[in-house]
């Protein structure tokens, strides 16, 4: 999913060949294949060739993903999510980061009121 939506459309060799260390050819098209049958692509042809296309813009997919790690690895705890992340991290927060951070604190506490 992750060359597709870099490219934006990819037919299953171009996937295959984008891919670190990737499986067997066949592998790629049958996983591709499961994915269209789930929903998360389509295809359309190209002389003898299938173009996969993600069918979920890309932040959309960010938001699930998160959700489903939020809740799967984290409990549902936000604030653990942001400590793994500051935690795990390989630069420091910049100083416009660190107040982007505050702002959105300072947003959702208004909320709540």
């Amino acid at each position: 999913m992750d060359v597709i939506y870099r490219m934006g459309r990819a037919s299953a060799a171009e996937v295959h060949a984008r891919m670190p260390d990737p499986p067997a050819p066949t592998a790629v098209r049958t996983f591709l294949r499961i994915l269209e049958d789930k929903g998360h692509l389509r295809h359309e042809k190209e002389g003898p060739r299938h173009i996969y296309v993600p069918t979920t813009p890309w932040p959309s997919l960010q938001r699930s993903a998160l959700r489903h790690l939020l809740r799967s690895l984290f409990d549902g705890s936000p604030s653990a999510v942001v400590a793994t992340l500051l935690d795990v991290s390989e630069r420091e927060l910049s100083p416009a980061e660190r107040d982007e951070l505050v702002e959105m604190i300072r947003r959702a506490r208004a909320e709540e009121r």
